[in-house]
């Protein structure tokens, strides 16, 4: 799987680039803009075109998920763990709304301890950030888990085998695309890259 979250500041023409990428085959992008308030995520839900609503996950305001029919939430690290004894219940009442969760982590304890699943986890960082500075790769090795697990952190078309490599069974890519100065051109690159990668 490959997977595209969205840079965390706001864009020129940033809906217009995201139904590009749709278009020329993203499967997945994960709608993530911490300084955003609910009426900004739904400006730029309003501009997406809702053929491609049902391959967004949000990671704020899930309550906009029923509002747009998106995929799903993304719980992040920490209002994960905030939930404690009530994930379980958390995530039953999304299956039974129909929505996929997916979360993060930032170690392989992490993932294996957690009792709840997923239909995706995001493992980061794999190699060094290429949006956040000092943010040091891990190399993790996934091989042995069962989780579907997704690399982030430095991923990029040269990184992309490497990846796989390490036993990892999509990738998440965000400064790969965004600090790039033609995204959709990187996309293609990247993409073309992943689809001829060797699992």
């Amino acid at each position: 799987m490959l997977i595209i979250l969205t840079s965390e500041k706001e864009l020129d023409h940033e809906a217009d680039q995201i139904n590009a990428l749709f278009k020329e085959g993203l499967q997945r992008l994960h709608l993530r803009k911490p300084n955003f308030s609910v009426d900004g995520y739904r400006a730029l839900l309003d501009q997406i075109e809702p053929k491609y609503y049902d391959r967004i996950m949000l990671h704020q305001f899930h309550e906009l998920t029923q509002e747009y029919a998106l995929r799903g939430i993304h719980l992040q690290e920490q209002p994960r763990l905030d939930l404690g004894d009530a994930l379980d219940v958390t995530l039953k009442v999304y299956a039974n709304k129909n929505l996929k969760v997916s979360s993060s982590f930032h170690s392989k304890e992490d993932i294996v301890a957690c009792k709840g699943k997923f239909e995706y986890v995001l493992l980061s960082p794999v190699f060094s950030s290429i949006s956040k500075v000092g943010y040091e790769g891990k190399g993790f090795d996934v091989t042995d888990l069962d989780e579907y697990v997704i690399g982030m952190g430095g991923i990029n078309e040269k990184t992309l085998q490497a990846t796989f490599n390490l036993g990892f069974k999509g990738v998440g890519v965000l400064g790969g695309i965004w600090n790039a100065e033609d995204p959709l051109a990187n996309f293609n690159k990247i993409q073309a890259v992943y689809q001829n990668v060797s699992v």
